[in-house]
């Protein structure tokens, strides 16, 4: 499975619209040319003044002729989007009890693009919003969870990876979901169940195949004992299992024991993934940013994300050192995800 092409296919068949908040940046301007050109998104919208996006797509030499621009200080919108933002905002006090949030201050902060395009993806306005090629994931995060909240059942946003090994004998054709590998430090059990139920539904909207998910520790069914780090992941399992009762979900496991056959005859001969793991989740950020990156560089897999999850509506991060195509694939991903 070429995993790239297949989400350019897909997302050329949903034909959903996309926000680029940085609208000004050039490999943005840039990617959302090819975007539109390639049929990838029915509508790419960039958000910044017209004619300094003009300028950007004149210098690098690309068509922008079908993309739609917003100016945020100007749209007819910003009103309506300003008095939604206090709603969203108007209960947050200070330690004194004081109100963070006025409507003037609402009107001023909604104006800026980040939090423009998630109120576009909130209000449904734009289906999807990718962002993060100069702007920092912690900004990302913070108008992702203000603005467009979490999925209904869970109070967690986190990221996951898709790896693609090239070797079909591992998750759904060579194919693995990693998760969470780059937002949430120390998940206590609570949130180990969110990421691993929002995992799950990743890999069912993008793999297309139902997730088979295995919560890895350095224990397998209580071998380490009371550990708490195993405690917690045992905990979690519980949970998990009660927020998606049809969800195929198994742990606490050691990775040799959740993706190969022989290993989990012998440590866990009850488990019901037994050989058929497509999504692993890791019990903290130390374990999955380490563990994707040494696929990735180890066994030469490509790493595709972080691919943010959790949230109400899709929206993505980027690397501030992201390519065009990076750009490009990251949309796809991301109407995908919302199919």
């Amino acid at each position: 499975m070429d995993f790239v092409a297949e989400m350019k296919r897909k997302a050329k068949d949903l034909q959903k619209s996309i926000v680029l908040p940085e609208g000004t940046e050039e490999r943005t301007v840039q990617a959302a040319a090819k975007i539109k050109a390639e049929g990838i998104a029915k509508e790419v919208i960039l958000l910044g003044n017209r004619a300094e996006i003009e300028n950007v797509a004149s210098k690098k030499g690309v068509d922008i002729s079908g993309i739609t621009t917003i100016e945020p200080i100007s749209s007819q919108w910003l009103n309506d989007f300003g008095n939604e933002y206090f709603e969203l905002r108007k209960k947050k006090v200070d330690a004194n009890g004081n109100p963070l949030m006025d409507r003037n201050k609402a009107l001023k902060e909604i104006a800026d693009p980040m939090k423009f395009g998630a109120m576009m993806v909130h209000m449904g306005k734009a289906d999807s919003m990718v962002s993060g090629a100069i702007s920092s994931t912690a900004d990302m995060l913070r108008a992702g969870l203000t603005i467009v909240k979490t999925a209904q059942g869970s109070k967690t946003a986190s990221s996951c990876f898709i790896m693609d090994t090239h070797d079909k004998k591992w998750g759904h054709e060579g194919l693995l979901v990693f998760s969470d590998c780059a937002v949430v430090p120390d998940p206590d059990a609570e949130q180990l169940s969110d990421i691993a139920v929002a995992a799950g539904k990743t890999c069912k909207a993008l793999l297309g195949v139902e997730p088979v998910v295995a919560m890895l520790s350095f224990s397998t069914k209580g071998s380490g004992g009371k550990d708490p780090s195993v405690l917690k992941v045992q905990e979690a399992l519980k949970i998990a299992k009660e927020k998606a009762p049809d969800m195929l979900i198994d742990g606490e496991l050691q990775l040799d024991a959740a993706l190969i056959p022989e290993v989990t005859a012998i440590k866990a001969p009850e488990s019901p993934v037994k050989g058929k793991v497509n999504t692993i989740i890791f019990p903290n950020l130390n374990a999955g940013n380490i563990g994707y990156k040494l696929v990735q560089r180890l066994s030469g897999a490509d790493a595709y994300g972080p691919i943010l999850q959790g949230f109400a509506k899709p929206i993505s991060d980027l690397s501030r050192g992201c390519s065009v195509e990076d750009i490009v694939v990251t949309v796809a991903i991301t109407l995908v995800q919302g199919s």
